[in-house]
């Protein structure tokens, strides 16, 4: 298996804010092939700043993809009709912005907002679904003129409620019907939702437009307990050829560690080193997973 490995920039930061310039040359430097960036920054980066960064990682032979969960004010699921259509707008220009800097993913929880769990009980979540199921058909039509593929997050019951396993992001993707709408799945929430996960990502062949991996505890690959030749095997029996990007999560603190609830330093007081060292470790553990596969 011959992926392209990447990781997310916050792995290092504690702020969603980041000098993206500088972990192109870092991840370079650790033999990554994809720096995942959050999307959510480009509206607030000059027009030239975005080409220059997608400049710079060309240059460093990097490919960035893109990942936000959508703030509540963008909800696509929503009842509120000028919220459903602020969403759409948004994930719009998104999309315009990545495919002027040459990128082909977006992916995270863009069909409706993060975190987003209802506070009534729930019963039947097909109003939820048909709202956000028709908002995402009419931004495929923007993802599809700009090349990007729109990459929906299968994530966790305590994250959301509308897409936790890979079979109702299979159905939602056949329901909205675009070749360039795929799912985004992941470890980490795979290990909670899912029976077995190498079954699942069988069943998902075809449906499988980008890929996250980190362990159960959201340490870097290879540090604890995951059933990474389960998840390998999967993912070679799915034909998967797409990105395989690590987002682990370390440390306390700042909106990063707030919003993903990093309670305790899992890093044991690590500096930058120690992040790099842990990084090129986890890189060189999955590379040695598809290797054994090929």
């Amino acid at each position: 298996m011959n992926n392209k490995v990447g990781i997310y920039y916050a792995f290092w930061e504690q702020e969603w804010s980041a000098d993206y310039f500088r972990y192109v040359e870092k991840i370079a430097r650790l033999g990554f092939d994809v720096l995942e960036v959050a999307a959510g920054a480009l509206p607030d980066m000059p027009r030239q700043a975005r080409l220059d960064l997608a400049k710079a990682a060309k240059a460093e032979g990097i490919e960035i993809t893109y990942c936000i969960g959508m703030p509540a004010a963008y909800d696509m699921a929503s009842p509120e009709e000028t919220t459903r259509v602020r969403g759409m707008e948004y994930a719009k220009r998104l999309l315009e912005m990545i495919g002027e800097m040459d990128g082909k993913v977006l992916g995270g929880i863009i069909y409706s907002c993060w975190p987003k769990i209802v506070d009534s009980p729930l019963w039947d979540k097909r109003p939820w679904w048909d709202r956000s199921v028709e908002c995402v058909r009419q931004v495929a039509k923007t993802a599809q003129d700009t090349g990007v593929t729109y990459c929906l997050e299968v994530v966790n019951r305590f994250e959301q409620f509308l897409l936790n396993t890979a079979e109702e992001g299979m159905r939602f993707v056949d329901a909205v019907g675009s070749p360039n709408v795929k799912l985004l799945l992941d470890s980490f929430h795979m290990n909670i939702e899912e029976d077995f996960i190498g079954d699942a990502l069988r069943k998902a062949e075809g449906y499988i437009g980008h890929f996250h991996i980190g362990e159960a505890n959201r340490k870097v690959p290879g540090r604890g307990h995951m059933p990474w030749d389960e998840i390998m095997d999967g993912l070679r029996d799915a034909h998967y050829t797409g990105r395989i990007v690590m987002e682990p999560f370390l440390k306390m603190g700042g909106q990063v560690g707030q919003d993903i609830k990093v309670w305790r330093d899992l890093s044991g007081g690590g500096d930058e080193q120690f992040m790099d060292r842990e990084a090129a470790f986890a890189l060189k553990f999955i590379r040695g997973k598809l290797a054994e596969r090929e």
